[in-house]
């Protein structure tokens, strides 16, 4: 990516301190948002989660449409990093509120603050879906390094541009409301900054051609320092193998604390360890629909939904999970936590289903362009396997597909 900012002479650089680099977070009207896990989350107004800096990589293809934006994050605790996903209902304007293609944002390389639900992933980066992306007026630049001197001028850093990875050697100077972050979130004065810290800094839009260049900035995140690699825990699915083809298995259920996704699709090769309740080795040939299981796999996925991955190790339950199809019905037997299912879809009431919905159970988006379980809605739901002998039995529900609407 080539550089972005503007260049001026030396007699300009006392000037440069007024010049903003990037601006701070605002307010964006609430939006319906998809979480990736087939559940919609209607988001109060409120400041909600952004990033802003430069489209780094742009994907259109049968996967969907995505972005990736490498910046800073708008809030302290937002992405420094991260890739969104954009959907027909993704906002995409200028600072005026005028819409704006996003293939003429890649084309322009413009700067964009992006902002996206809080759902995203564990991933490195994360990823998300986009709320709305606003065409900044100025550009600007970035730099990962090192503090090397701290002066009255400002701060030398050396390292390298975020945005072309050249190396390159800046005089920073500091703007008077200069925003710096440390690595734990909390806000620094100017003279916290010392020599050997390693930072993110952006500057600009203007730069002199001095020796060494500078230019003013009002953004400086410090970075954590390097620590000993920590192995990475297992992203996972506690789940029902729902479907099977080839060599892959479609799992739903919770997903793990450690990570993972309540809905995926793996691949189970030689390199998949798959064992029993005990540990006992099985085969391939163990894992059959409607099986429990505990499927572990790494934090990478791919960027579609479902997420797709390779699973590394699977411990297979002894026990299936019961399945029903059929319509949710409107009844006088249910409370506001259950569903009543019509089995089978038909005029018999002998085989149908009562389901209790608690905050476990996982509402899936299967068929289905959405997850709302009304009257008319066609579902295939697993269910614990204890029942109640009333008439309809009374069970809860673990994970439920919504099929199609009315």
């Amino acid at each position: 990516m080539n550089k972005i900012y503007k260049v001026l002479t030396t007699a300009t650089i006392l000037a440069m301190a007024a010049l903003p680099a990037a601006a701070n977070a605002q307010d964006v009207p609430p939006a319906s948002v998809q979480t990736g896990q087939g559940s919609i989350v209607n988001q109060a107004k409120k400041s909600v989660p952004g990033t802003m800096g430069y489209i780094t990589e742009y994907v259109n293809d049968k996967t969907g449409k995505w972005i990736t934006v490498t910046g800073r994050g708008l809030g302290a605790t937002d992405q420094q990093e991260i890739k969104l996903s954009i959907s027909k209902d993704t906002k995409i304007i200028d600072a005026k509120g005028n819409k704006v293609q996003l293939q003429t944002i890649v084309d322009k390389n413009q700067a964009i603050k992006a902002f996206y639900g809080p759902n995203i992933t564990k991933s490195l980066p994360p990823q998300g879906s986009a709320l709305t992306i606003i065409v900044q007026d100025k550009g600007f630049a970035g730099i990962d390094g090192t503090i090397a001197e701290v002066t009255e001028q400002g701060i030398l850093v050396e390292g390298t541009n975020l945005y072309n990875d050249g190396e390159e050697t800046m005089l920073l100077h500091l703007d008077l409301k200069a925003k710096i972050i440390h690595a734990d979130g909390s806000t620094l004065n100017a003279s916290g900054l010392e020599a050997g810290m390693s930072i993110r800094a952006f500057y600009g839009p203007y730069v002199a051609l001095s020796m060494p260049p500078q230019s003013s900035t009002n953004y400086i995140r410090v970075q954590a320092q390097a620590e000993e690699p920590v192995q990475e825990e297992p992203a996972g699915t506690n789940g029902i193998i729902t479907d099977m083809a080839d060599n892959k298995i479609t799992v739903m259920g919770q997903a793990l604390e450690t990570g993972g996704v309540n809905y995926v699709i793996l691949t189970v090769d030689e390199n998949t360890e798959i064992v029993d309740a005990k540990g006992k080795p099985l085969t391939a040939e163990a894992l059959k629909a409607d099986l429990r299981i505990e499927a572990y796999y790494s934090q990478v996925m791919t960027l579609i939904y479902p997420a797709r991955t390779h699973a590394d190790k699977i411990v297979v339950s002894e026990t299936t999970a019961p399945k029903i199809e059929g319509t949710v019905a409107a009844s006088d037997r249910t409370t506001k936590d259950q569903l009543y299912i019509n089995v089978g879809s038909d005029q018999s009431t002998e085989n149908d289903v009562i389901l209790n919905v608690t905050e476990d159970t996982q509402v899936i988006a299967g068929l289905s362009t959405e997850s709302e379980l009304k009257p008319g809605t066609k579902v295939v739901a697993y269910h614990s396997p204890i029942m109640t002998k009333s008439i309809p039995p009374i069970t809860s529900a673990e994970v439920i597909i919504v099929q199609s609407g009315e």
